[in-house]
């Protein structure tokens, strides 16, 4: 209940001078008997450890009350560079451009002020670019133990049918005969019926 951050089962074992192994089955039996008795918090992993937090079905009153008069949400390119580098880290900023298609460095700066990202490392190619990853404060936000708990990328992908008509729809059918007056894909040298005089 003192700890800023989730608490390691092996500086818990220490501390109760038991083994990891022991903690696990504690943290077990106290997080069923919370949920068996309805509290309105749970002993819940995440980020590696332990922690203490709201039940979830109070979190609508307790994001009132935590949220009142702010509006500090991230906007959609901020939203879509976090997910770029939680699915992608370590990444670079020049990968996240090329993702995007546009430049990062504002947003990534946000990020890492949030304390969402944070530079883990540099590339060992030319010019040794910094590589970028999410934190362990990300995964405490997400209520995450491990951050390959993300959802896959799939389900929010269309599927192959999906892609086929998309695809379809959006390519001129070459079978159908050109409008009079549109240029002949072929280079025949006709614009629908009427011919293009040499030069």
């Amino acid at each position: 209940m003192v700890a800023e951050s989730p608490v390691e089962p092996s500086l818990l074992a220490q501390l109760l001078e038991v083994s990891p192994t022991r903690v696990e089955e504690l943290c077990a039996e106290l997080e069923a008997a919370y949920r068996d008795e309805d509290r309105g918090f749970e002993l819940v992993r995440v980020a590696g450890g332990y922690r203490f937090q709201s039940h979830a079905d109070l979190a609508p009153y307790v994001e009132r009350f935590l949220l009142e008069g702010q509006t500090a949400r991230l906007s959609a390119a901020a939203l879509e560079t976090l997910a770029i580098v939680a699915y992608k880290q370590p990444v670079s900023r020049a990968q996240i451009a090329q993702i995007r298609g546009v430049n990062a460095d504002g947003v990534l700066r946000t990020l890492q002020a949030k304390g969402f990202v944070a530079e883990v490392g540099r590339d060992p190619g030319p010019g040794q670019a910094v590589l970028y990853g999410t934190t362990t404060f990300l995964l405490e936000r997400l209520g995450l133990d491990r951050i390959d708990q993300l959802p896959p990328l799939a389900q929010f992908v269309p599927g192959p049918e999906i892609m086929d008509a998309l695809e379809h729809s959006l390519r001129a059918n070459r079978a159908d005969p050109a409008p009079a007056g549109a240029p002949d894909p072929n280079g025949s040298g006709q614009v629908g019926d009427a011919e293009i005089p040499p030069r």
